[in-house]
């Protein structure tokens, strides 16, 4: 019995089969919620904000007009229209049920809800090469104490907090644990899969770091390496400093991955050495980009040729040389000039002397 397959079902078949092909690595999709309140202000101001790995692709505010979800990624937007109005409207509705449970945390804590206040969600799901979901994390935290975390069975909460202790046995009766399971593994993971396919260009490249390690003097005499890590993406990196072989993490002063605003990231890590011994301490960068990981020592400069005595010799030797060449020209058309006139002499030169002699 043959089997067939329609022709739209065997191309999209085809395309998950050439993006899995390029997911070497594991990937993660964050949607950081955020609702604010102040004095003065009417109703709660509500900013969503979404990201494949660290690349923003989709944004919502409140205060915005027009007032809908936003494409903001570096790729082309290839959502239709109605992709955007379905998700304003269902950000206008969390809105409110956030609104709700904040306003109610407050009462039980007797404050204001006119007051200060910040209520942040974090909900984010991980896949693993071939697109298998990894994790799932869900993080509610109020006024930053009272806080919820989804625990990683993603059917239980640990809470931290008396209002946050209340919220979590009402989400647990009512269920709200187990259809956030089912929403992180399949709505987040599918989401996911389309941001890598439209922008895996930008997404599923590799630049490999560009590495140098720097030497500086400190005021009580030792001396700061600092291993630098530059124009690298995807954001993963790896920096450690070994003395002798062993590791100097203890010793180490180490700045988080930062953008280095035109898409890629930078990395710093530094050691503190005494002097003398920078030769004994080695840099280890392992990356996506690289092959292999790498290692790298400080090397002290090469001592340079003086170049200014040289040109400085080199033009005063030009000069001389054609001073000499000028006058050994100059004195051999002298010379020759005298042998001629001694030689031959023109019929006026002739006539003169003849003048010049006295009578005969």
């Amino acid at each position: 019995m043959k089997t067939f397959i329609p022709e739209a079902l065997l191309l999209l078949l085809l395309a998950n089969l050439a993006l899995t092909r390029h997911l070497e690595g594991s990937h993660s999709m964050r949607l950081l919620h955020t609702l604010l309140t102040w004095p003065g202000l009417l109703e709660p101001h509500f900013i969503i904000v979404a990201f494949v790995g660290d690349t923003q692709f989709e944004r919502f505010n409140s205060r915005e007009e027009p007032l809908r979800m936003k494409h903001c990624a570096p790729w082309v937007d290839q959502q239709k229209p109605e992709y955007w109005e379905k998700k304003t409207k269902n950000f206008l509705s969390l809105m409110d049920y956030y609104a709700d449970i904040m306003k109610k945390m407050l009462h039980f804590y007797n404050q204001s809800e006119s007051g200060n206040h910040t209520l942040q969600i974090l909900m984010a799901c991980d896949i693993l090469p071939g697109v298998y979901f990894s994790r799932g994390q869900y993080e509610f935290i109020l006024d930053g104490h009272d806080y919820l975390v989804l625990n990683e069975d993603l059917r239980t909460w640990t809470a931290v907090g008396k209002a946050a202790e209340m919220q979590r046995q009402e989400w647990e009766e009512s269920g709200f644990a187990n259809s956030l399971k089912t929403s992180l593994e399949t709505s987040c993971v599918p989401l996911l899969f389309d941001q890598l396919d439209y922008g895996k260009e930008i997404l599923l490249r590799t630049d490999t770091p560009k590495m140098h390690v720097i030497r500086k003097v400190r005021a009580d005499g030792n001396i700061t390496l600092g291993c630098w890590a530059l124009d690298f993406y995807p954001a993963e990196i790896t920096l450690t400093w070994q003395r002798d072989g062993s590791n100097q993490n203890l010793d180490m002063e180490v700045i988080e991955t930062r953008p280095a605003g035109d898409g890629n990231f930078q990395k710093w890590a530094a050691v503190v050495v005494p002097s003398g011994e920078e030769q004994r301490y080695t840099c280890h960068v392992n990356h996506e980009g690289l092959p292999e990981p790498i290692t790298l020592r400080w090397e002290p400069p090469q001592p340079s040729v003086p170049i200014m005595p040289i040109v400085t010799g080199l033009l005063l030797g030009a000069v001389l040389m054609g001073a000499v060449v000028t006058f050994l020209i100059w004195k051999r058309r002298t010379k020759g000039k005298e042998r001629a006139g001694s030689e031959f002499k023109s019929p006026w030169e002739y006539q003169v002397q003849l003048r010049l002699c006295p009578d005969t």
